[in-house]
Formats: structure tokens, sequence, C-alpha cells
């Protein structure tokens, strides 16, 4: 069976659970140049790859199991996948920031929206009503209002250290954010019993009990 990771704070929160279940990978992923990691466990393999790739990576096949943020499978699509279990994980805030006042300016006026969570953002607004002009960036996403490139920003937020040290400030919460197990459904029919176990694992680490299949 293979289970696709995240790379970064996902990877870094996930492992210590497998570790407590007994799963120990044969290197150190946070440390290796590695993407493919057998474990202890010989029916168990870890794939370690971009936080997009994992719900495409799942759906078609190439994984069983993944972990990955619900801001991914909500903007890159999770419905080919079962979802039995919130891992409670990486959990951040999806908002909508920008410099003081932002959001004033006349409604009649496409408001420039600067994020990599473009379907997201484009809901978002769709539902309170709001024309947009969506602009996507892959990074450096507080610098948009500031160098006026965007009035506002649709991203992730932790503590809010990082808006305030560019003197921005969050308006909306668009949705909270954790980590999810996803499941590929043709690996549930065929590898119940060991899926099973897995979510089970990971159900008791959450301490969320037994998982639901889908």
């Amino acid at each position: 069976m293979t289970l696709a990771l995240s790379k970064g704070r996902i990877l870094e929160d996930t492992l210590p659970m497998l570790s407590a279940a007994g799963v120990t990978p044969e290197e150190d992923p946070l440390t290796s140049r590695k993407l493919v990691f057998a474990t202890n466990d010989p029916g168990l393999r870890l794939l370690v790859i971009r936080a997009s790739d994992v719900p495409t990576f799942v759906a078609y096949g190439a994984a069983d199991v993944g972990v990955a943020g619900k801001d991914v499978l909500v903007e890159h699509g999770g419905r080919d996948l079962y979802e039995p279990l919130d891992l409670g994980i990486a959990r951040c805030r999806m908002m909508v920031a920008g410099l003081p006042g932002a959001l004033d300016g006349p409604a009649s006026r496409p408001l420039r929206v600067a994020t990599k969570y473009v379907e997201t953002a484009r809901a978002h607004f769709a539902r309170v009503g709001r024309q947009v002009e969506i602009i996507k960036l892959y990074g450096s996403m507080e610098l948009a209002p500031i160098v006026g490139l965007a009035d506002v920003i649709v991203d992730l937020v932790d503590t809010g250290n990082t808006l305030r040290a560019n003197g921005l400030e969050a308006f909306t919460e668009i949705d909270t954010i954790s980590s999810r197990l996803v499941v590929n459904k043709a690996s549930m029919k065929m590898k119940h019993a060991a899926i099973q176990r897995l979510l089970a694992t990971f159900a008791t680490a959450t301490g969320g009990g037994d998982a639901a299949a889908g």
C-alpha cells in the first residue's frame, strides 16, 4: 500500500503519528532527497510530493491513500476521493486580507484579488456578490497589495504575524483548514482491510475513534 504525504508542515505533523503507530521510514523524509520511502512495515511505502499533487496521485491510483490540506482538496478537486478522516493537523484559516480599508472602495469596480487559490477565491466572492479580477500568484502574496498589484489577497493564515509585519489585516475568514486523509475509491475496495487498519491507526492518533470508510 502506498501513502502520499505533502512536503512541509503536513509531513512534519504526520510522521510522529506514524511513529506512534510503530511505522518508521527507512530514511528521514525531512532530510533525504528521495521521494519514495520503504518503511519497517513491508506492506507500506511512503511518497513525499508537492501538496497540490496529492489528490491527483490518489485519484489516479498512484497512491492508495494520501494526506492533503482541505485547501488543496477544495481548490484542486476531491470529488473522486473518499475523505474519511480529518486529522486535525496543520490547522490554519483561509482568509481575505489586505491593507486597511481595502474593501471600502465602490462595489461597482471589480476587486483585484491576488491568490494561488483561484477557484476558492472566485467562489467566495461570487457568494458575497462581489465582482473580482483574479491575479494568480504562487508566492510572496503579501507583496501584492503593498505594490498595488491587487486590492486584497486570499491566502492561508496561521498566526497572522506575516500579515501584521507587512501592514496588512485579515478581513474575512473563508474557511478553517486542516489536513484530511483521502483514499482512492478502487483501493478502498481492493485493499479494504489494509486501508481500514491504516485509518484506525490515524483515528487513534488523533483521538477521533473509528474512521468512516466514506
